[in-house]
């Protein structure tokens, strides 16, 4: 007897009780049909599928055929006229594509040529701006590669590499034109918004060269600067590391707080030569800050046993002025490190110089501790630091602030009990509860610090009175400096004239 397809039929059961037969049930043939007919869909679909990656790869194989014939096309149009061998080897396409240009002139109207001609001239000088020697190479990042020994403009020949950061590279550099004087060059990346960049850099420097070209208030002598192929290149008197390096180095031990009052009292005086003249740093932290000399003496501490080093002299000198905003220019929303951002910069509240005394701040606690007093990347979590270490913060504040997300009812929205929470309750705590001893030397250092961490922008000490402070009073008379800056004389001068 046939099998009807409607049956199925399996191997006899190892009991030996024979063949069972059973029927197909209608929802089964369903589920069957449903199934099969899912495996002619997809198969139709990876076939479809290859077809159209096949047609695709066919595509872009033909246009980039189409793209590499149009970029030797524009190899060969693209002829230096001082090769003369180039030029005679294709004397009749050069010929050819002048006619052609000169017929499609000809149909031009006389204005549009004028502005043509200007696109032309502007297309020839950014590609004779351009236009690299042979040796000179760039890495994936932009920055300039180079070897020691490489000398740049026939001047600057290359010594060694000082540091590396996002907008470049520093060298240190003798100047052939300057009996092999020291400097260092400061190699900006090939990349267009660090070129522009360094040329706002550029107009500040210029500008504090002329109100003070001797240095005097302890900013970075700037020297020269050029391009080099794409790479703007600084000039700048040689200084040893920064005060951050120096500790780093020094496994995060802190300084003396003799040192710590000379630093402090050097930055002042340079940021408030900058705040004078109507400037504002908007970057500083210790990194920014370096030693003219970086000499020091090793001491073995033996119940640390370690070697502990002491920096022989503690003169600094302030760098990094890229992003130094004038008064009257444009203040974008957020600026300074993270570590040393003021509140009213946090809060998006407008921001001033008083945001630099802030910083100020920051780094005169990171001087005398060792570590930094905010570290933390959150928005929320560096306001409940704040307020952990330095008290509530402002009502006036939080309610003028754009970032009501951050408050509720005036109140900084921060759960304690969450890990956050209590990684800032186990980690931060009053201000004062810092201070290593009760000495009146401490107690001064922490009441300019608590003055310079007012929340309240208007409210905080100026530099001019921080370096009147009774902090800074017992500093020797070998380390201070004249009070004055040459603008207020020249307004002192010209009042008693008048």
């Amino acid at each position: 007897m046939p099998r009807s397809r409607r049956w199925r039929t399996r191997s006899p059961s190892p009991d030996g009780y024979g063949y069972k037969r059973r029927r197909m049930s209608p929802d089964h043939r369903d589920r069957r049909h449903s199934r099969s007919e899912d495996r002619y869909n997809r198969r139709n679909h990876y076939d479809r599928t290859r077809s159209r990656s096949r047609t695709r790869s066919r595509d872009r194989s033909r246009s980039r055929d189409r793209r590499d014939r149009r970029d030797r096309d524009r190899d060969r149009h693209r002829y230096d006229y001082d090769d003369t061998d180039y030029v005679s080897r294709h004397s009749h396409h050069s010929r050819r594509h002048r006619r052609k240009r000169n017929q499609r002139h000809r149909r031009r109207s006389r204005s549009y040529s004028e502005t043509s001609s200007a696109t032309s001239n502007t297309t020839r000088s950014r590609r004779e701006h351009s236009e690299r020697a042979p040796s000179v190479e760039d890495d994936s990042e932009g920055h300039l590669i180079y070897k020691e020994g490489d000398v740049l403009q026939a001047r600057y020949e290359i010594v060694r590499t000082l540091g590396e950061g996002t907008f470049g590279k520093v060298v240190e550099v003798k100047d052939l034109q300057k009996d092999n004087e020291v400097a260092a060059l400061k190699i900006i990346k090939n990349v267009e918004k660090y070129r522009e960049a360094a040329k706002l850099e550029i107009n500040v420097l210029e500008f504090m060269h002329s109100k003070d070209p001797e240095g005097t208030f302890l900013c970075v002598k700037f020297f020269d600067y050029f391009d080099y192929h794409g790479h703007m290149c600084l000039s700048f008197q040689m200084l040893g590391i920064s005060i951050f390096d120096f500790m780093k180095e020094n496994c995060y031990l802190p300084y003396t707080l003799s040192q710590v009052r000379h630093i402090g009292y050097q930055l002042c005086y340079a940021v408030k030569f900058m705040h004078d003249n109507n400037m504002t740093h908007t970057d500083l932290k210790p990194e920014n800050v370096l030693f003219v000399n970086s000499e020091y003496d090793i001491k073995y501490n033996a119940k640390k046993k370690r070697d502990e080093r002491t920096i022989k002299c503690s003169d600094i000198r302030l760098i990094d002025f890229g992003s130094t905003t004038f008064d009257h220019e444009h203040h974008s929303t957020i600026v300074s490190t993270r570590h040393y951002r003021a509140p009213e910069v946090i809060l998006e509240l407008g921001w001033s110089q008083p945001c630099d005394v802030w910083s100020i701040g920051c780094i005169l606690f990171e001087l005398y501790t060792g570590f930094t007093l905010f570290q933390t990347h959150d928005n929320r979590e560096h306001l409940a630091m704040m307020e952990r270490i330095l008290g509530s913060l402002p009502y006036r504040m939080t309610k003028k602030t754009k970032k009501q997300k951050y408050f509720y009812h005036g109140q900084l929205d921060w759960n304690e009990k969450s890990e956050p929470g209590r990684y800032v309750k186990n980690n931060c705590k009053p201000l004062g509860r810092y201070m290593v001893c009760d000495s009146d030397g401490d107690m001064n250092l922490f009441n300019l610090i608590e003055r310079m961490l007012e929340y309240d922008p208007t409210s905080r000490i100026t530099l001019k009175e921080a370096l009147e402070h009774p902090f800074f009073s017992t500093l020797p008379d070998s380390q201070k400096l004249p009070m004055e800056s040459k603008n207020e004389d020249r307004e002192r001068s010209h009042s008693l004239s008048r």
